[in-house]
């Protein structure tokens, strides 16, 4: 019989280290996206995944590096949900859809994503949080990497060729602040605004509603 002190010092199987790698990743996700980058150390990662202080820099090499890694990958999920949606209404249409069903492909995924029911409500504060608090790697990509949304340039351009190139770009940015400035966490302010008028927990409904207002804007 192995000797358990013993036991404890042998090295992890590789679907073990999978599993405290998973661990740590889903642990700082939550704990980030709840608290904020700043107010979550390494030992409070650790604690709640329930590993070893050094799997932090043993499976990410960093802090910012582990707030990297979730960074990068829960924007491609959600990028690449968006691209899979604009490309079947592409084939919908003949490669040329309608200004809403591009516009919906893009707004979609994120407010299903935010849900108060949807499990991957912690994604999207996550990411919401990277706009605001994230490192320099962060700003980097939010910054310069735009290729997500040259497609969604591209198609509008097509639905709307009678529209100047500069327009439908100042249009698309416009749309984008909705997409960031309509989150759940933000509807009790609103609603204090209108004074009980305008709460909204249905994702269908409050999709339909920036889409007939992001389509009037491209229709002007």
């Amino acid at each position: 019989m192995t000797d358990p002190l013993l036991q404890q010092d042998l090295p992890e199987t590789d679907e073990a280290q999978a599993a405290t790698k998973a661990a740590v990743f889903n642990a700082a996700e939550r704990l980030f996206a709840l608290h904020g980058f700043q107010n979550v150390s390494v030992r409070d990662i650790t604690a709640e995944a329930g590993v070893n202080l050094a799997s932090v820099n043993y499976h990410f090499g960093s802090k910012d590096a582990l707030l990297f890694e979730i960074f990068r990958r829960r924007t491609s999920e959600l990028n690449r949900e968006r691209a899979k949606m604009l490309h079947e209404a592409n084939a919908r249409h003949a490669g040329k859809p309608p200004v809403r069903e591009i516009l919906e492909a893009y707004f979609a995924p994120p407010l299903r994503w935010g849900a108060p029911d949807n499990d991957r409500r912690i994604s999207v504060q996550f990411i919401i949080r990277a706009r605001s608090e994230g490192t320099a790697d962060m700003r980097e990509v939010l910054r310069n990497d735009v290729s997500h949304l040259a497609r969604f340039a591209d198609a509008l351009m097509a639905a709307r060729p009678d529209l100047p190139k500069e327009d439908v770009y100042w249009r698309l940015h416009f749309c984008l602040g909705m997409v960031h400035n309509n989150r759940f966490a933000e509807f009790d302010r609103l609603h204090h605004l209108s004074e009980g008028l305008t709460r909204e927990g249905d994702v269908a409904a409050l999709l339909s509603r920036m889409l007939d207002f992001a389509e009037a804007g491209f229709n002007a």
